[in-house]
């Protein structure tokens, strides 16, 4: 639906920068085009602008496109204040840009950083801004290039007076909730937007772990065909916990889109995930880097990108087959027909479950960085975003996270009723897939990881008191005794040390 220009709020957008015309921001400058902004367009590649001036043509899209090779003649032709929309690839792209632009810039202008940019790199370059009076918004933007045309979800962190001037564009520019509610709000300060949307993409990469490893279960293991997994998917996507969780909607299309020989497309693709190798996608490292730097366990998260970073390498993989005699080989699953529909009914559970953790452990990280670096990330806001538009829509894991938030401000996910009584219903579920899988030797690490994860976060004896004996005993680490009371169980060194041998 077009947006309503007669509004005082939009007279300032008649005509906006867009700096970079690829896929996404290719994506976004047709959104904006056809909801009747102009846009301004500055790429490397002349000719990529010259391929979205005549896709908008095609499109009888009536908002002017121009392109502009200079930086001066691209910030005299925009509205004031001037906003310009950044969609680069992130690191030095993007300070490269920020310097050329400067000369041009002038109070009270507003760049919305769209990349998927190191939190960092944003909070950095708004110190910089502000000293020129310039607002730095870092906006997370979530769906892919298909949501970048249509409404994606958006997430912008910076300074009040900036995000509000350019929320009515913004809500444009976003998908809309079933209610009708924009997915884009005020996430938080600083370089928060940019951290949520990292985050999401590691909540991503374990989601989308689990409904591959469910995928394999059923077609290397219990031997069904495309088009019936396929059906599987699309009920799992379709009611239950799992309904309208995007990864899984999507899960039910590719395994039924077939060529035009009448081929399933999905056979013909390898099994490499490259991006983080080849330097495309940097989010999922990030993410790991996070949550490790921070200390919060994210083994859903981690799990699911070091498959990614193995993937890639499969002539690597080769060899380790060829010198493993193929010991690792899958077998099938022996389950008997009137078994079929409990066992998959089990794996819809591990799959929601596995996702479900991915978002407490994704939510801790953030509520950890936002703790440390003082951004007031807005909880509700969060849910908000993610309920349309975005790679980890989930309607029933969204509607839990929304009502917790509206009654506590706490984030303490794992403690609340409501995500205990789920996870404590998957976990039997989960405990017998992988059973399963390990005797059948099915590539499963992010359910796996889970199980784990579950077992060992709330669990009052760990084989940590045979690792601390240990620490004590070569290092000196020093232990707490179990004959002192826990206190707050804080995780502090203890004061106790033994000399198991004498130096």
């Amino acid at each position: 639906m077009a947006a309503d220009l007669s509004s005082a709020k939009m007279d300032k957008f008649k005509k906006v920068g867009m700096i970079g015309a690829g896929s996404m921001g290719g994506g976004m400058t047709l959104l904006l085009a056809e909801n009747g902004i102009s846009v301004a367009l500055n790429d490397p590649s002349t000719s990529t602008i010259d391929d979205l001036i005549k896709s908008a043509k095609d499109q009888n899209i009536k908002a002017e496109l121009t392109k502009h090779t200079d930086y001066k003649e691209f910030c005299d032709t925009l509205s004031k204040p001037r906003v310009i929309i950044f969609s680069l690839p992130h690191g030095p792209v993007g300070d490269t840009v920020v310097e050329g632009l400067h000369p041009y810039l002038e109070k009270g202008d507003i760049i919305i950083d769209c990349a998927n940019e190191h939190w960092e790199n944003t909070q950095r370059r708004q110190g910089k801004a502000i000293a020129q009076g310039v607002y730095y918004i870092g906006c997370g933007v979530s769906g892919g290039y298909q949501s970048a045309r249509r409404g994606p979800s958006m997430c912008p962190g910076g300074q009040d007076q900036a995000i509000d001037t350019v929320m009515p564009l913004l809500e444009t520019m976003a998908t809309k909730a079933k209610d009708g509610t924009p997915c884009v709000a005020k996430i938080g300060e600083g370089g928060s937007g940019h951290y949520v949307k990292m985050i999401h993409n590691g909540i991503e990469h374990g989601m989308m772990s689990a409904v591959s490893e469910a995928w394999t279960i059923m077609n290397k293991h219990l031997g069904m065909e495309y088009d019936e997994i396929g059906k599987v998917f699309d009920k799992w996507g379709s009611e239950g916990e799992l309904e309208n969780t995007f990864l899984v909607t999507i899960a039910a299309e590719i395994c039924q889109t077939k060529d035009k020989s009448g081929e399933h497309v999905l056979a013909d693709v390898q099994d490499k995930v490259v991006q983080d190798v080849d330097g495309s996608e940097a989010t999922g490292i990030w993410s790991n880097t996070e949550a490790v730097d921070r200390h919060v366990p994210a083994p859903t998260l981690s799990t699911a990108h070091f498959l990614r970073i193995v993937s890639a390498f499969r002539g690597h993989r080769q060899r380790v087959n060829e010198a493993f005699k193929g010991t690792f080989k899958p077998s099938r699953i022996s389950i008997k027909d009137d078994e079929k529909e409990a066992f998959l009914e089990d794996l819809r559970w591990a799959v929601y479950t596995t996702c479900l953790a991915a978002f407490v452990q994704g939510m801790t990280i953030i509520d950890t960085a936002n703790k440390e670096n003082k951004w007031n990330i807005n909880y509700p806001n969060v849910v908000q975003i993610w309920r349309a538009g975005c790679i980890i829509q989930s309607d029933h894991i969204s509607s839990l996270l929304a009502d917790i938030y509206a009654k506590t401000s706490k984030n303490e996910l794992f403690y609340e009723d409501s995500i205990v009584s789920e996870l404590t219903r998957g976990f039997d579920s989960l405990k017998k897939i992988v059973a399963k899988g390990v005797e059948c030797n099915a590539v499963i690490p992010s359910l796996s990881a889970t199980l784990e994860y579950l077992k060992y976060s709330g669990n009052m004896e760990l084989p940590t008191q045979f690792y601390e004996a240990e620490l004590d005993y070569f290092g000196n680490h020093k232990y707490d005794s179990k004959k002192e009371a826990d206190g707050p169980g804080l995780p502090e060194t203890g004061q106790h040390h033994y000399e198991w041998k004498p130096a």
